[in-house]
């Protein structure tokens, strides 16, 4: 994109063509107006002002279009802001009218070999070094184009034997000296997507939209290799360039199509899932799991999606299903091994979770949310191995307070010890004191969030002074109390 003083200098540009045509200088201008552009030219080039020294030159060259000198200081402003390709033309027009400039004739042949035009930069210093033949840049120039063609063959070589990093290597030493030469870098990028080192890639072919004109196959390119990265927006931004150039391209239209609705949905999800309506989530991430089924990156991201959902709706083996896939994928997705962790915690498979919150520690150990699950996954895998309230009951740990109250009502009658017809008194006794403690904590949200964090409230070495005889097993109604049992 331009900035806002190139735009104001294009249009400085195109209202001083207009001026001369409309005051009729199309012709000539007068030595010393041609001068005076010249001179305010070279001033403004001077001070860095180059597109307002642009302008003058334009002025001087349209003033005087049979002048070599004008059309080679154009070319030179052109070279310094980096415009090499409107360059060119002005350095021919320059050697059509006086053939032995050979300051010209070095500048083309630096621009040429800049393109990678090996053979005609060869021509041009040739003919600098017969005009000039101690000419330093000249013989410096010439001596570098064998061994870049000699890394060229190497490279091609290299890649089809399938050594892709020497065949890297050798480009580079070719690109150092040819930087604008569009073809060495879309093999470079061959070599980087074939060793799936798409960023590398990316930096190779993002050059060549400006060196060829109308370059839709690269915009294409660019916008496939974001897309197999799971950078779908990026991905929209290139295909969106290809399709300025070509609105009905055949291959980027249906690409975009695909892309676009793809996008939808997947932000569609995310608000959903934003918004707490998991179910909807869902049902929109299985239609976008229909729309792109084989980039690994964005089927990751999908599956990752739905095992957060599940596990939301507290659907423990759908969320560790789901996230298996997922990590199958990609065994170093963080938040796939945090919801798997936490889907394994609603099983009860606190051994597993520790595991997986470790994994994920091992991989980003700065994570917040990694620490704290790590440290409760291990309170409740500690917990596990003393009294269970949730087992006790029979429950699940997404169990309803009312499923909590109906399973404790059941089995308090069960065990009451003054209605107990078994011979083993002492252990009616030790399950119904269980029964009670797994109904105090499950029954009270503060309780059992505590209890729930890893943390148990009727733990004695969670109670300071150790507690007393209900912590200890012994009953908690005192002595000689006499079971009454109240279902409230």
């Amino acid at each position: 994109m331009c900035t806002l003083s190139q735009l104001f200098s294009s249009l400085h540009l195109i209202f001083f063509s207009l001026e001369l045509k409309i005051i009729g200088v199309s012709s000539k201008l007068s030595a010393s107006e041609i001068e005076n552009h010249l001179e305010q030219g070279k001033r403004l080039l001077s001070s860095g002002q180059l597109s307002d020294a642009l302008v003058h030159y334009h002025a001087a060259v349209e003033g005087d279009p049979d002048n070599f000198l004008t059309y080679f200081k154009r070319a030179t402003v052109f070279l310094a802001m980096g415009r090499s390709k409107a360059a060119l033309p002005d350095l021919d027009r320059v050697l059509e009218l006086k053939p032995d400039f050979f300051q010209a004739r070095l500048q083309r042949g630096n621009v040429l070999l800049k393109q990678g035009k090996l053979d005609e930069a060869h021509i041009d210093y040739e003919a600098v070094l017969r005009k000039s033949p101690d000419n330093p840049e000249a013989l410096q120039q010439l001596s570098i184009i064998e061994p870049i063609k000699r890394d060229v063959i190497e490279a091609r070589d290299a890649m089809n034997m399938g050594d892709y990093p020497r065949a890297i290597e050798s480009l580079g030493k070719a690109i150092e000296i040819t930087p604008w030469d569009p073809d060495l870098r879309m093999m470079r990028a061959d070599c980087h997507k074939q060793m799936g080192d798409y960023i590398s890639a990316i930096s190779d072919i993002k050059p060549t939209t400006k060196l060829i004109s109308d370059n839709t196959g690269a915009y294409l390119q660019l916008s496939e290799l974001h897309y197999d990265m799971g950078e779908l927006e990026d991905a929209l931004r290139e295909i969106r360039e290809c399709l300025k150039l070509d609105p009905d391209h055949k291959e980027c239209f249906p690409f975009y199509k695909k892309m676009k609705k793809l996008n939808k949905q997947m932000t569609t999800a995310q608000d959903l899932i934003n918004r707490g309506e998991y179910e909807e989530a869902l049902s929109k991430l299985k239609q976008a799991l229909k729309t792109e089924s084989r980039i690994p990156s964005l089927v990751g991201a999908l599956r990752r999606q739905m095992c957060h959902c599940h596990l939301k709706l507290q659907n423990p083996n759908d969320a560790i299903r789901q996230c298996n896939e997922a990590l199958k994928l990609d065994e170093n997705d963080v938040d796939a091994l945090c919801d798997r962790a936490e889907a394994n915690i609603l099983n009860e498979q606190y051994d597993e979770a520790v595991n997986d919150y470790q994994k994920a520690k091992n991989i980003n150990e700065n994570l917040h949310k990694v620490q704290e699950g790590l440290e409760r996954a291990l309170r409740l895998q500690k917990q596990s191995k003393k009294r269970d309230y949730y087992k006790i009951l029979g429950l699940k740990r997404t169990a309803t307070k009312r499923e909590i109250m109906k399973s404790y009502r059941k089995l308090a009658v069960q065990w009451h010890p003054d209605h107990y017809e078994g011979d083993d008194k002492k252990k009616a006794e030790k399950m119904f004191i269980d029964i009670a403690a797994a109904k105090e904590v499950l029954s009270d949200p503060e309780k059992r969030a505590k209890y729930d964090s890893g943390e148990d409230p009727l733990d004695p070495e969670a109670q300071q002074g150790g507690g007393g005889p209900w912590q200890h097993g012994g009953f908690p109604f005192g002595e000689g109390f006499q079971f009454k049992f109240h279902f409230n």
